[in-house]
């Protein structure tokens, strides 16, 4: 059969391709040798086309000279797990209460079937990943979180035994160096072990946030299930610093579950990552349009 492929057609495209390469080219130079740390989470765990095309952006940086470290979440899986196996859920405050039972399973969905999947992902797309998690070369010593509440009857604060629910007290980052040093892309599972030598569950956001700032990130990217910081019209923020934040918590625009991602965000970047960026995890490639182009697409955050 003759060829029926239109030349000028094909031409277009490809100068098209040329072009987004350019378009590229000085955030590769600026960016190359620098570390970013992508937080994975979220409904686009769930998607193994989504999982695929995350895989790909991130070997797609190691590639072009960039490290990325990546630390992923798994609330929903650790929560049909501990379904599976009959273990009931205590909430307080939308917090997970984490017995030493509830502990174990967390630790067993995410040091090992999650973790273990996204480096398979990875491999498929022609990385070297290596999974480990917090207590995989002293990398992260965790403290039990504290938290208190409000009781509505008589308004006093009680203090809230959230079980083994912990949060980074030192990074070490001296194993990831060492992975990504060998060209190996470090997989973070959120689980560290406490001075008391008991196992600790973190929130990956924080785990990823604390890793950002020990290593002076260039960039720390938490993917999420929305499309960034929305203004009251719902319209994206494409910039934004601690005190716009502020303001922002301060008259109703920023509510619920948000909050403490940017929390995260603004100690990352004052403790010594560069910028944290909230962007949508379900859209295709979203960390390369927002990295790779003029335009972005999230929700940037400076110091």
């Amino acid at each position: 059969m003759p060829n029926t492929t239109d030349p000028d057609a094909e031409r277009t495209r490809n100068l098209a391709k040329a072009e987004t390469l350019i378009e590229a080219l000085p955030y590769l130079q600026r960016y190359a040798g620098k570390t970013f740390v992508v937080k994975y989470g979220g409904h686009a765990m769930g998607d193994p086309e989504l999982a695929r095309d995350f895989a790909e952006d991130v070997v797609l940086l190691k590639a072009v000279g960039i490290n990325p470290v990546v630390v992923h979440g798994g609330g929903p899986q650790i929560g049909a797990m501990l379904k599976k196996l009959g273990v009931e859920s205590r909430f307080v405050d939308g917090l997970r209460v984490t017995d030493k039972e509830t502990a174990e399973v967390a630790e067993m969905v995410l040091s090992g079937a999650i973790n273990k999947e996204l480096v398979g992902w990875i491999a498929g797309a022609g990385g070297k990943a290596i999974g480990i998690s917090g207590k995989d070369g002293g990398l992260v010593t965790a403290s039990k979180v504290q938290r208190t509440t409000r009781d509505p009857d008589s308004n006093i604060e009680q203090v809230v035994d959230l079980g083994f629910v912990g949060e980074p007290e030192t990074v070490d980052i001296t194993i990831i160096e060492t992975a990504c040093a060998a060209g190996m892309i470090p997989v973070i599972a959120p689980i560290a072990a406490g001075s008391d030598g008991a196992t600790y569950n973190i929130n990956a956001d924080t785990m990823a946030g604390a890793i950002a700032a020990a290593l002076g990130a260039s960039r720390l990217f938490l993917l999420t299930d929305v499309a960034g910081v929305l203004d009251k019209d719902k319209q994206l923020l494409t910039d934004l610093n601690p005190a716009d934040i502020a303001a922002l918590q301060a008259d109703g625009t920023i509510s619920g579950g948000m909050i403490p991602k940017l929390e995260t965000c603004i100690h990352a970047v004052e403790a010594g990552c560069e910028a944290a960026v909230v962007l949508d995890g379900r859209v295709p490639h979203a960390m390369l349009l927002e990295f790779f182009t003029s335009r972005g697409a999230g929700t940037l955050i400076r110091a």
